[in-house]
C-alpha cells in the first residue's frame, strides 16, 4: 500500500511540470505579442524623440532663420537655433516679387489639373483591369507592370515630349508624370475585392459599367482614392524636374518648387528673382533668409491640406495593406 501511495505521488509530481510545460507552450506568443517591459518601453521613448527631434528640429530652423534679422544670421554662422531680432522681412520681400506670386499659382494650377487627370486615368485603368472579364486586361496588366521595370530612358522620353510639341507647353509638365503603375495596381487590387454581391445587385437594377464604378465601386473605396489622389497631388506640387527639361527659361511658367531651386543654386543670377532687391541691403544673409521663407511657402500648402484627408490616409493606407 506505501509503494503504491509513493508510485502515484511520484507519477502526478511528474506530470504536474509536464502539464504546467504545455501550458506555457500553449500560451506562447511571439516577442511582439509580449507585454513591453519598462526598458523596452524607454527603448521605443528614446527611439521615437530620436525620430520626431529629426524630422522637427531641421523644420525649426527653417522657420527660425526665415524669421532672423541679418545679424542674428551672420552672428549664428548660417545655422540659426533661436530667433534674435524677429524680422518679417523675407516675408515682405517674397510675396511682393512678382515671380513668386506667379510661381505659387503655376504650383496650384499643376497640382490640381494634373491631380485630376491622373485620378481619372488612374481609376478607370484601374477598374478595368480589376474586371475579371474585361477584355485583354491580362495583357495590359502585364504590359504595365513591365513599365516598372523597364522604361523609355529619359533622352527617348525627352525626344517623343518634344517631338509631340511639348517643349515650353503647360502639359509637358503634367502628361509624362501623370500615371503610376503602382497606384494603378493599389487601387486595382481594392476594386477587385468590391462585394460581387453588390456589383451583381447593380447589374440586376441595370446599372452599366459606368453607373457600377460611380455608385458602387468609387462610394466603396473612398478612403484608397484619397490616398492616391493624396500621392498624385504632392508629386505634382514637389516636381521641378520636368520644368529643368522642358522650359528651363520662361520665368513665368515656373512653379514654386523650381523657383526654390533656382533660389538655392543660383542666386542673384535668377531673373526677375527678389533676391537683386532684397540681396541689395542684405549683401550676405538676404539669400538665405529668403531661401528659408520659400521653403516655408513650399510646405504652407501641404500643411493646410493634410489635416482634412489624414482620415482617409490612415483608413486607406491599413485598408490598402491588409486587401493588397
Amino acid at each position: 500500500m506505501t509503494n503504491a501511495l509513493t508510485i502515484e505521488r511520484a507519477a502526478t509530481a511528474t506530470a504536474e511540470p509536464d502539464a504546467a510545460a504545455r501550458r506555457r507552450r500553449r500560451t506562447a506568443r511571439p516577442p511582439w505579442e509580449e507585454p513591453p517591459t519598462p526598458v523596452g518601453q524607454a527603448a521605443k521613448g528614446l527611439t521615437l524623440t530620436g525620430m520626431l527631434a529629426v524630422i522637427l528640429v531641421p523644420l525649426w530652423i527653417i522657420v527660425v532663420t526665415s524669421l532672423s534679422s541679418p545679424g542674428a544670421v551672420n552672428r549664428a554662422g548660417g545655422l540659426v537655433i533661436w530667433p534674435d531680432g524677429v524680422t518679417i522681412e523675407a516675408y515682405r520681400e517674397m510675396l511682393t516679387d512678382s515671380t513668386v506670386r506667379t510661381a505659387l499659382l503655376v504650383s496650384l494650377g499643376i497640382t490640381l489639373v494634373g491631380t485630376a487627370v491622373s485620378m481619372v486615368v488612374s481609376v478607370l485603368c484601374a477598374y478595368g483591369l480589376s474586371r475579371s472579364r474585361s477584355f485583354g486586361h491580362r495583357f495590359v496588366l502585364v504590359l504595365l507592370i513591365v513599365t516598372m521595370f523597364v522604361n523609355g530612358g529619359l533622352i527617348p522620353t525627352f525626344l517623343v515630349v518634344t517631338g509631340l510639341g511639348g517643349y515650353d507647353q503647360w502639359w509637358a509638365l503634367i502628361l509624362p508624370g501623370s500615371v503610376s503603375v503602382f497606384n494603378i495596381l493599389v487601387l486595382r487590387s481594392f476594386y477587385s475585392s468590391t462585394s460581387a454581391d453588390l456589383i451583381d445587385a447593380a447589374r440586376i437594377d441595370g446599372a452599366g459599367e459606368w453607373r457600377t464604378l460611380w455608385s458602387i465601386v468609387l462610394p466603396t473605396s473612398r478612403a484608397v482614392t484619397a490616398v492616391i489622389a493624396l500621392f498624385y497631388a504632392v508629386g505634382y506640387w514637389n516636381s521641378f524636374f520636368n520644368v529643368m527639361l522642358y522650359m528651363p527659361t520662361d520665368s513665368e511658367k515656373w512653379p514654386l518648387q523650381y523657383v526654390l531651386y533656382m533660389y538655392v543654386n543660383r542666386g542673384n543670377g535668377m531673373p526677375g528673382s527678389v533676391n537683386s532687391g532684397f540681396g541689395s541691403t542684405h549683401a550676405q544673409t538676404a539669400p538665405l533668409s529668403l531661401q528659408m521663407a520659400v521653403v516655408v511657402l513650399t510646405l504652407v500648402p501641404l500643411l493646410i491640406v493634410y489635416p482634412f484627408v489624414q482620415k482617409h490616409f490612415r483608413t486607406g493606407v491599413l485598408t490598402g495593406a491588409i486587401k493588397g
